[in-house]
């Protein structure tokens, strides 16, 4: 038998041993503590991490009468998402877009759908065309899953 071809056919299999083996280990799960300049995709939607970390943070270690979300809304007819931080300090709500930056939502309530059709009207203004909210929700960062890119 050829010397060569033996070794070969052991390196080949040694290979695919190897992949079996990896390949059959349980997959464990990796937690990320997303950085200034990551991205965190929360429900399909892709928010800064600086927002989502800032929400979070400031909702553990101010007053216990502040609030603060991340908010996603999908509008009909559109095929993406927009995701928000809203928050709520000294009677007012704001909003915090990454394209826009900070600005007070002319309505006080604490609901989803209703922050989402008043921001659907301003961001309708600037596309020249009326947007209707399909789904609004507030994500709970307990239960959010994170993804690093």
């Amino acid at each position: 038998m050829n010397p060569n071809l033996l070794m070969k056919v052991l390196y080949h299999c040694a290979i695919l041993l190897a992949c079996i083996t990896l390949s059959c280990r349980e997959q464990q799960a990796v937690i990320l503590s997303p950085g200034e300049n990551d991205l965190v995709v929360l429900n399909g939607c892709v928010v800064s991490a600086c927002n989502y970390l800032a929400a979070v943070k400031t909702q553990h270690t101010l007053d216990k009468n502040f609030w603060a979300k991340i908010l996603l809304v999908r509008y009909n007819d559109h095929p993406a998402g927009h995701a928000y931080c809203v928050w709520e300090t000294e009677g007012t709500i704001y909003g915090y877009d990454r394209n826009a930056g900070a600005f007070p939502i002319p309505v006080y309530t604490q609901d989803a759908r209703s922050i989402a059709i008043v921001l659907a009207q301003e961001l309708g203004k600037v596309l020249n065309e009326p947007l209707s909210v399909n789904r609004a929700e507030f994500v709970e960062a307990k239960s959010a899953e994170l993804s690093k890119f």
